[in-house]
């Protein structure tokens, strides 16, 4: 097996290793300690990215929503891979990927990139497989729960600490995500969920939004008025740091209409759902944050097109603006 890289840190430099050495590593199914190393990482081989973060733990979405912990660690983003979706039906989730320190090697600015194989590339992808049943898929997101494990509270705790320690964040960053979590825990405790209705249907708009608009997101009386009391929309919260936007322009990114659910495969189906440009989840429920950086399904019905291009540099994200708003 190839030797794995230790402790890579945020701004390393590295090179995804080639096909021939990523074979060395994974087992019969085409995962290394239960992660998969998914057909659409193959295009990265022999090219070389910035490490973002350490990835300690990560958020999952299905049943029973969480924070859980990788069982080893020796797992790392890279600086803006997410996974295409291409080889799994166009699954348009673009999960952030999630990298093993034995599938890359740090390098330096001045070593000749190593060449690829077309044949061995080949024969990466006879390895890796996209499906387990006929409807189910296999993929970093459906095999998340089987990579990692429960949290304790003083795991949670202890993170916190860890990210400072690597890099992930500063000091004072990480104190800035434990305030959060600490006020909207105790609002949420003493006040019930920010966003919430009274509707025992929620309804259902379709507006036909494109990619390449521009929309504006509707003030908190309105969207309230989509939801249960549980503050969903037809499966879909909407989470207190999605607030953060409401009466700003956006720009739509993408229509959404299928993703693979964490921990099972499955395939769900969404209609009037987009992506908004620069709107990622804050993860303001999870002490000290995430590093998996999920993009915010915004339903059609929280919005309305916006009425011309606004005049500005570039969109307010919901990381710019104050976020201890009761």
């Amino acid at each position: 097996m190839t030797q794995t890289v230790a402790k890579l840190r945020p701004g390393d430099l590295v090179e995804v290793r080639t096909p021939d050495e990523l074979l060395l590593t994974l087992d019969a199914e085409g995962t290394l300690g239960q992660l998969p190393f998914m057909p659409e990482m193959v295009e990265f081989c022999g090219k070389r990215f910035r490490v973002s973060k350490r990835a300690f733990k990560t958020c999952y979405y299905g049943t029973h929503a969480g924070l859980r912990k990788f069982r080893t660690d020796d797992v790392v983003l890279l600086e803006s891979l997410r996974c295409s979706g291409a080889k799994h039906d166009g699954c348009q989730k673009a999960c952030m990927i999630f990298w093993r320190e034995a599938w890359l090697r740090r390098v330096e600015d001045t070593v000749a990139t190593s060449g690829v194989d077309p044949e061995d590339r080949e024969r990466l992808l006879t390895r890796l497989k996209t499906k387990v049943g006929p409807t189910t898929y296999f993929c970093q997101a459906s095999e998340i729960l089987k990579a990692t494990g429960e949290m304790s509270k003083w795991d949670r705790l202890a993170q916190c600490f860890r990210e400072v320690r690597v890099g992930n964040c500063s000091a004072l960053e990480m104190a800035l995500r434990v305030g959060r979590w600490l006020f909207w825990r105790t609002r949420r405790l003493l006040l019930g969920e920010y966003a919430r209705g009274s509707c025992k249907t929620t309804p259902v708009q379709s507006v036909n939004l494109q990619p390449g608009e521009w929309v504006e997101v509707k003030p908190m009386e309105a969207i309230n008025e989509t939801l249960n009391p549980a503050g969903y929309n037809r499966g879909l919260n909407f989470p207190p740091d999605m607030r953060l936007l409401c009466g700003q322009q956006q720009r739509v990114e993408r229509r959404i209409e299928k993703i693979i659910v964490d921990g099972t495969g499955e395939m769900r189906q969404l209609r009037n759902t987009v992506y908004l440009e620069g709107s990622h989840c804050g993860c303001i429920y999870a002490l000290g944050g995430c590093p998996r950086g999920e993009f915010s399904y915004w339903r059609e019905i929280w919005l309305q097109r916006a009425p011309s291009e606004p005049r500005r540099e570039r969109p307010v994200t919901s990381q710019e603006k104050p976020v201890l708003i009761p």
